[in-house]
């Protein structure tokens, strides 16, 4: 792996190499800065970017490294004061210092001056360089500070580490989803509503030792279903509102709206209505409408009169910036299809007998995938908003992709939730083992970043690995906690 994350400063290396200054050199505090030798370029995987430079300053010559950044706070966000390649710098030197800092410190605690380029290069100079960094580091986006270092970790450790993040991310998952279980159990003992009726946990309940016989009702795994996967459904845009959603209106509401044949247009009326989605007929043309619009309007008006819980608006959900296929109308259009699942074919018990009775891996994956495509039917499969039709047919409410993340971040940590409370260990070994071998075919931003930075591109594809990608950079990168890292402590230590 090249030193990628230094390619944007290599003007800056030209500046200082060729000593292309317009005025003198001084620290912020008015010490004369001489550059005697700027050094040799640093062409390593790793460490300051010049060795072995002399620089006085005052009347003191110092030997040693030069560190040059764009940006003053690059030293730390970087890793450099963590780093002990980085102990023999005499000199910080970066292109933009906002608040006028003087000093960096190294990780002995060692302060070390620091001088920015820009106060000695005329305004032409100063856009030039900037406009060729900003194009350079358009194409990096790095997050990790071990970027230069993390080559030197051999590859087996990193899979072994990521592995164990990946495990350590799907533990988390199956908590939420047993302290939500517990939750839903408090609320139907107490017959609360939710989000409207504010209420708390008590100490009790908390502490409480469940068990098995405390939730044998349906119902209540019906609901927790529901609720993740339309959280998952929402994406990250909508993720949250869609959550709110699936809470409002509850499984228990929407099971009395009527028969298997009327569910699908009656949940969308009442789902689409209390999301504050539908649009308002009243007063208008009716020619402006279509018949789907003008009948879900029509159904709605009775159902919001036996309805007492929240209703949003439509300013609660995300449109912009989204593809049309994340549009939350066609994401609530595919999760009625889940609900009518659930509520009428038992999706649950389903997913439940082929863990338990597919023996073959590869089968039963694939066979856990085609439960969760959905393909498009009806007004949403020429629509992505009321009324205005799409410029092309739209063929999945829910592809492969996104079946494949439904999948690892819900239905695998909600299975092994429900068969370790049902002492059922041997399908509880099943979940994990197909958590483990899981292929799947999408990938985000930050996984594909974390691999390129890691070089372990090879591992992106396999879940348990993508998932160790992403709790390392959440839990670990994103909170400057190098050290607590395994990958840290080996390249910072």
């Amino acid at each position: 792996m090249t030193r990628a994350i230094k390619l944007y400063e290599a003007e800056l290396y030209n500046v200082w190499q060729n000593k292309s200054f317009g005025t003198p050199l001084t620290t912020k505090t008015g010490q004369k800065v001489d550059i005697i030798d700027p050094g040799e370029l640093n062409k390593d995987s790793s460490g300051p970017d010049f060795k072995n430079a002399r620089v006085k300053i005052d009347e003191l010559t110092y030997v040693g490294d030069v560190e040059i950044d764009r940006d003053y706070n690059d030293w730390k966000h970087h890793g450099h004061n963590i780093d002990r390649k980085y102990n023999k710098v005499i000199l910080h030197v970066c292109f933009l210092n906002k608040y006028h800092q003087n000093y960096v410190y190294n990780k002995e605690g060692r302060k070390i001056l620091s001088i920015c380029l820009a106060d000695f290069l005329d305004e032409e100079e100063i856009k030039e360089i900037n406009n060729k960094i900003e194009a350079s580091k358009e194409e990096l986006s790095h997050k990790l500070r071990c970027i230069e270092l993390a080559e030197k970790i051999p590859f087996g450790f990193k899979k072994r580490y990521l592995a164990e993040l990946g495990v350590k991310r799907f533990e988390k998952k199956c908590t939420r989803i047993f302290d939500r279980l517990k939750e839903l159990k408090f609320i139907s003992e107490l017959q609360l509503k939710e989000p409207k009726i504010g209420y708390e946990l008590t100490e009790q309940f908390n502490n409480k030792t469940f068990s098995a016989d405390e939730f044998k009702d349906k119902e209540l795994w019906e609901q927790l279903f529901y609720e993740f996967i339309f959280e998952a459904l929402g994406y990250s845009k909508n993720k949250s509102i869609m959550l709110k959603l699936a809470r409002s209106a509850r499984i228990d509401f929407l099971k009395h709206l009527d028969d298997k044949e009327e569910f699908t247009n009656l949940a969308e009326a009442a789902l689409f209505g209390i999301a504050g989605l539908l649009p308002n007929v009243d007063g208008l043309p009716k020619e402006n409408f279509s018949t789907y619009t003008l009948k879900l309007n029509e159904n709605w008006e009775k159902i919001k009169k036996i309805y007492d819980g929240e209703i949003y608006d439509e300013t609660d959900w995300h449109f912009f910036k989204l593809r049309p296929q994340n549009f939350p109308t066609i994401r609530i259009a595919g999760g009625v299809r889940f609900l009518r699942e659930i509520i009428f074919d038992d999706f649950i018990s389903k997913l439940i007998k082929k863990v338990i009775e597919i023996r073959n891996f590869t089968v039963l994956m694939n066979s856990l995938k085609s439960l969760f495509i959905i393909k498009s039917s009806g007004y949403w499969k020429k629509h992505y908003i009321f009324d205005n039709a799409a410029n092309r047919e739209i063929k999945y409410f829910v592809g492969l992709s996104r079946a494949d993340e439904m999948i690892i971040n819900v239905v695998l940590p909600f299975l092994s939730v429900y068969f370790n409370m049902f002492g059922k260990k041997d399908a509880g070994k099943k979940v994990m083992k197909i958590f483990q071998i899981y292929s799947q075919n999408s990938d985000n931003k930050i996984t594909r970043e974390v691999a390129e930075n890691l070089d372990v591109e090879p591992l992106l594809r396999k879940s348990i690995y993508s998932q160790g990608m992403i709790e390392l950079f959440r839990s670990y990168c994103s909170k400057n906690k190098c050290l607590e890292c395994k990958f840290g402590e080996q390249v910072f230590n």
